[in-house]
């Protein structure tokens, strides 16, 4: 969507996008380019949808871009991954672009995040799908299907994450959340509450810890129960 057009005598606001970081062909490899596209996105529509604030321009790559794309080495290869309250796209796009084995799916409900994530798809020329929708909706578990991780970047707490994804999440699925460092030391004072959620062999795991600034935590659980049997190919 073209941004809005300031009234006459107004100056046009000028997008400074960040410069590509070194440590980004290490992440990206050839979709480099493509996360510099969507990089100027978020600096340009993002900002002006208020999808991202204007503050946040200077650092979208160590503090979002980079630090989303490093839960990728927490996901298993050829996952199929549900991003459950994807904003602008974070998490889900730069794990998409770091790791093209991924089955990506980015579940989102208010209407302005979805368009604009629909403009990133479109743009990028990507494979992903978007759901408008809240996880926790029968109409948005039928839509997305059985999944083997679900993603999330500063959702909701984590029993309440829990309690939303329940109905994406089969047994031996995993949810990998990212948090910051507050959460993440309350996590073994949560882990009765998430075990009697359902939720197994909780821990947290640091990831990205050769991307300086962008390194993070994230908090690995796994649903519980047996496993659905895999249906035959006939």
């Amino acid at each position: 969507m073209t941004p809005p057009v300031p009234p006459e005598g107004e100056a046009v606001p000028e997008v400074v996008v960040p410069e590509v970081p070194a440590l980004a062909s290490a992440v990206f490899g050839e979709a480099t380019e493509a996360v510099a596209r969507y990089v100027a996105m978020l600096a340009g529509d993002g900002v002006v949808r208020g999808l991202i604030g204007p503050r946040e321009v200077p650092r979208l790559w160590d503090r979002h871009v980079l630090n989303s794309a490093a839960l990728a080495e927490a996901v298993p290869q050829g996952a199929r991954v549900v991003d459950v309250g994807s904003g602008a796209g974070l998490p889900g796009i730069p794990l998409g672009l770091a790791r093209p084995d991924l089955t990506l799916t980015m579940v989102e409900p208010m209407a302005r995040r979805v368009e604009f994530l629909q403009d990133v798809v479109e743009a990028l020329e990507a494979p992903w799908r978007i759901v408008r929708g809240r996880a926790e909706e029968r109409s948005v578990v039928r839509a997305v299907g059985p999944v083997d991780v679900v993603t999330a970047r500063a959702v909701a707490p984590l029993p309440r994450l829990v309690g939303w994804c329940r109905g994406l999440l089969a047994p031996g699925a995993q949810l990998i959340a990212l948090v910051g460092a507050k959460a993440a030391a309350e996590v073994p004072s949560l882990v009765p509450e998430l075990e009697a959620a359902g939720m197994r062999d909780v821990h947290t795991r640091a990831v990205g810890v050769e991307l300086g600034a962008a390194a993070t935590t994230v908090v690995v659980m796994t649903r519980g129960g047996t496993p659905r049997p895999a249906r035959s190919a006939g």
